[in-house]
């Protein structure tokens, strides 16, 4: 059977496993339903994310023009602590930035590969902590803007890695940590403006587990446009990965905005 479409990020459906799900214009992929099948993967073009034309991507999906001007692309989606929209200050679309970043969002400790601090708006729970592999996740404080959030994070990087080693987290080497007491610990770093936000009675530690029949020992990233056309067997799904049976990994999220055929 062959699949073709533009690449976005996968769909994820919270179970035991995890689902994902591959999500084309007229198709769809179950991705679980394919562990231990040969598939090829074969770059067809781009195509933007935001304007839909046929240019080169740049990043995040769009390419250079609409990575410069698009809303969804501002410097505070990476970064919050530069949010202004509660300040009533327009960076690229106010209207859109308030939507984005006035509304709640949770700063958490994941477990990927160490103990990760993260922000995110409290909808993209539990479809955060899946994007970045986590085995472990637990909400810090919820906030009610995205500067607050951020200014949260900002302090916490000085005690907690703010990026997760992807390749540890895919041959899932994971140290034992308590998460519980690492929440603990990490509310005495909090800024003076969040700490009223912050309680010492722990909400629910998430278990997360993933579709892998086999944990590579070694990855290597596939790069579409160095290679055009794989062929392997996967052999689990785990973040926004496709990990493969020859230890070559396929970064869906590095790759959206780009067409794909997929034969099975």
């Amino acid at each position: 059977m062959t699949y073709e479409g533009v690449l976005t990020k996968m769909q994820t459906e919270l179970g035991n496993p995890i689902h994902y799900y591959l999500v084309f214009e007229n198709s769809f992929l179950n991705l679980n339903q394919l562990l231990d099948k040969e598939l090829e993967i074969s770059f067809q073009g781009y195509q933007c994310l935001n304007c839909g034309k046929k240019k080169k991507i740049f990043r995040q999906g769009f390419c250079y023009d609409c990575f410069m001007a698009s809303p969804a692309a501002g410097d505070w989606i990476m970064k919050p602590e530069l949010s202004k929209a509660h300040l009533d200050i327009e960076d690229r679309d106010l209207e859109y930035e308030k939507k984005v970043q006035l509304q709640p969002h949770i700063v958490y400790l994941a477990l990927s590969s160490e103990v990760k601090v993260g922000v995110t708006r409290k909808t993209q729970i539990p479809t955060r902590w899946i994007d970045q592999g986590a085995v472990q996740a637990i909400p810090i404080v919820e906030v009610p803007n995205r500067y607050l959030a951020g200014i949260a994070e900002v302090a916490l990087k000085s005690q907690y890695a703010d990026k997760t080693n992807w390749q540890k987290m895919l041959k899932n080497e994971v140290p034992p940590v308590d998460l519980v007491q690492e929440r603990l610990r990490a509310g005495t770093f909090l800024p003076n403006e969040v700490q009223e936000y912050y309680s010492n009675q722990h909400p629910d530690l998430i278990d997360l587990h993933y579709p892998i029949l086999t944990y590579p020992k070694k990855v290597s990233s596939l790069n579409l446009e160095k290679s055009p056309i794989y062929q392997g067997k996967l052999s689990g799904v785990k973040g926004q990965y496709l990990i493969f049976q020859d230890g070559t990994v396929f970064n869906v999220r590095t790759f959206e905005g780009y067409i794909v055929r997929i034969l099975l």
